[in-house]
């Protein structure tokens, strides 16, 4: 009764303020505390009269996580509970062991520790599972709850008891939490003896300084010729740090992008403030669907610019700008203030939240609404829909099989037997899964009773189950047998079928035991369509620079395919 009595008592002092106040306010002003008035007596009469207890801080985060939702996907609530996780995405930082962790069959176990933190120093290995943390038994835990119990203070100590495939006994693991800092540019090196690569994964505080510093260590340790920056699946992160990015190539001064809000105060620009490293190596930058937010600022830019050459997939299309707002106890609200433009004038957002369809789904800019713009050097770009290659490669599609493999934990598991069995490997570049190992493989699916239906499999049988129904079955009998046995799959002529994706795939999850995250890029550099076209646009004669004149119709004449922006 006494909750009741506090939520009437505040109410009560709402409603005294809102109508001491109506008499000065506008019409949408009215409306806002109207509107207030009406959610607070609600939720009053919930809380009083509801057949059963409610818990009111869950009504009011549920609420509000709906209100939000309705603007867009970026604009969220983060209450103080989450403020840790909020944090890291930001700066990539933590006090913890320095590492993933998933749940699976019932067990916590870790995903992939990151090298040269303690877990990985300590000897812990993808695949073990956490029985207990600091004596407290793991198993009806939450991952949450683990998640918070394996983060703390750097310098203090937890226990890990572990059990590991291969081993009789758990094992017993005393670690030292410390600052755990994820690396934004997780590998850099060199393609071949003159083209230099750099994988950004991230753009948390500091990606700026760790391209920078991989760039001066290319040139000061190899004879370099030319770049390629790796954006793909980069989700973005702070927009500084694009900026910082590509003022490594282009000079001081340039203007980088620009974000234009509903107040005034989130109109800003962007321009590069320090001498650039180096304004003439060639450059290439990778992108696909996953590149967003910073990722499409530095890969728009430098296109813009007419600085670097862009080849991949059309990127995701996030031109909205984020920023935090502190609220009451200790919450934040992370709320979309602007939308972000590059230097050609162009916005890239693809979806049009402001107008939504009368389903309420989310509908893309119409082409009608699109416009063209044009780089320094005169070549057409357009805005509404994320930055679209100059060379546009589209990567395999994963077969069925491999996504169930993935989604089933196959790969994971197999990888993790195959670690705990064997001591070392060949390099990343070198190792590859022999014929004996694949057939182990196949033996290790068996024993997994690994199945799965494909999708015209689900789709047969749901069009069957309907034909059943309505009675049309017996009318069509012999070609549903028919169909049938032409659409359905075959476990082992799969696996012979897709044999050379299976054996990629599972090759990069074996290396990454070995080799951690930088080990895994180096061996997914080994067969990949998009950097082969890198490299021959690089490697070509001329080509980079007639890409970036505009001249297509001299790339034509030398008999080169090209699919430039159009």
């Amino acid at each position: 009764m006494k909750k009741n009595r506090r939520f009437i008592f505040v109410g009560g002092i709402l409603i005294l303020i809102f109508s001491l106040g109506f008499s000065t306010l506008g019409n949408k002003d009215l409306e806002l505390v109207k509107n207030l008035d009406i959610y607070y007596t609600l939720f009053r009469e919930l809380n009083m009269f509801y057949v059963d207890e409610t818990d009111p801080e869950e009504l009011v985060t549920t609420s509000i996580d709906a209100m939000l939702s309705s603007l867009d996907p970026y604009t969220t609530y983060i209450p103080e509970s989450d403020m840790d996780d909020f944090q890291f995405q930001t700066t990539g930082e933590y006090g913890g062991i320095g590492s993933l962790i998933r749940r699976s069959d019932n067990a916590v176990m870790i995903d992939e520790p990151y090298e040269g933190f303690p877990a990985a120093k300590a000897g812990i290995r993808a695949g073990d599972k956490i029985l207990k943390v600091d004596g407290v038994p793991t198993s009806d835990m939450a991952i949450e709850s683990v998640s918070d119990r394996l983060k703390g203070k750097p310098g203090t100590e937890l226990v890990l008891t572990i059990e590991r495939f291969g081993e009789e006994k758990p094992l017993v693991f005393t670690l030292v939490r410390e600052q755990i800092a994820i690396k934004n540019v997780p590998y850099y090196g060199m393609l071949d003896q003159g083209t230099g690569y750099i994988f950004i994964s991230n753009f948390t505080s500091g990606a700026g300084k760790e391209v920078e510093d991989a760039l001066k260590t290319l040139k000061k340790d190899h004879e370099l010729k030319s770049l390629v920056l790796d954006l793909r699946a980069n989700p973005g992160g702070l927009l500084i740090e694009a900026v910082r990015i590509c003022n490594l190539f282009v000079d001081k001064g340039e203007k980088i992008v620009s974000t234009r809000g509903k107040m005034q105060q989130w109109d800003s620009d962007y321009s590069t403030t320090r001498e650039p490293v180096d304004t003439e190596i060639p450059l290439v930058v990778l992108v696909n669907r996953g590149s967003a937010s910073a990722s499409e600022i530095v890969a728009g830019a430098l296109q813009d610019l007419d600085r670097a050459v862009i080849i991949g997939q059309r990127t995701f299309g996030k031109g909205l700008v984020q920023t935090s707002r502190p609220l009451k106890y200790n919450a934040q609200l992370k709320v979309t203030t602007a939308k972000y433009y590059i230097p050609s004038g162009r916005c890239i957002q693809a979806l049009d939240y402001s107008h939504r369809n009368e389903d309420g789904s989310v509908g893309h800019i119409p082409d009608s609404l699109i416009s063209e713009y044009t780089t320094r050097n005169g070549r057409l770009v357009y805005d509404g829909g994320g930055i679209e290659p100059d060379f546009e490669v589209l990567s395999d599609v994963l077969s069925e099989i491999v996504i169930q493999l993935y989604t089933q934990g196959m790969i994971f598991d197999f990888a993790t037997q195959y670690r705990n069995t064997y001591d070392e490997i060949d390099s990343p570049e070198t190792f590859s899964l022999s014929e004996e190992d694949y057939e182990l493989f196949k033996a290790f699916l068996e024993e997994r009773n690994f199945e799965f239906q494909t999708s015209s499999e689900k789709a047969f049988a749901d069009l069957m189950q309907a034909a059943k129904s309505e009675k049309y079955y017996d009318l069509a009998e012999e070609e549903f047998a028919s169909l049938e046995e032409k659409l359905i799959h075959n476990n082992l002529q799969d696996l012979h079928t897709f044999e050379k994706e299976i054996k990629q795939i599972l090759q990069e999850e074996i290396v990454n035991r070995y080799y951690f995250l930088a080990g895994q890029i180096v061996a997914r550099t080994q067969d990949d369509v998009q950097l082969d076209k890198a490299k021959e646009v690089l490697n070509t004669p001329g080509m980079l620079k007639e890409v970036l004149a505009g001249n297509q119709g001299a790339l034509a004449r030398a008999g080169t395919e090209v699919s430039l922006v159009h």
